[in-house]
């Protein structure tokens, strides 16, 4: 069973760019799609990137595309977001989701992931 371990989440300035990473206190990331989602008080949790359990597949909102970037790195056991040219509205506790079925497509509704993690907070002053 996948246990998500977000970290990475701080306090940034519009602008700045911020490294998001996710990595499993139980199975092993790597036979795993793996999605990031974001929650802004008052809102829905929304999808955000996924990636294959490859790597060779990624997905993004439209919110987030040419800024955000999805990688894995299976030596490590981590699955990154890089998040370019923030900005406040990305501001938001990110979480990290894994299905419960390994070697799947990348997935990008909330429903379709069974471990999530505890979330990273992120947040952009302008």
């Amino acid at each position: 069973q996948v246990h998500p371990v977000e970290s990475g989440g701080m306090l940034v300035q519009a602008g700045d760019s911020l490294r998001l990473s996710c990595t499993s206190s139980g199975t092993t990331l790597t036979s795993y799609a793996m999605g990031w989602f974001r929650q802004a008080p008052g809102k829905e949790r929304e999808f955000v990137a996924a990636i294959s359990w490859s790597g060779a597949t990624t997905y993004y909102s439209d919110s987030v595309k040419g800024r955000f970037t999805a990688s894995r790195d299976i030596t490590k056991n981590t699955v990154s977001l890089q998040m370019n040219s923030l900005k406040p509205e990305d501001t938001a506790v990110y979480y990290c989701a894994a299905p419960s079925t390994a070697w799947g497509t990348a997935r990008t509704h909330t429903y379709e992931y069974d471990y999530w993690g505890q979330g990273t907070q992120v947040t952009v002053s302008s």
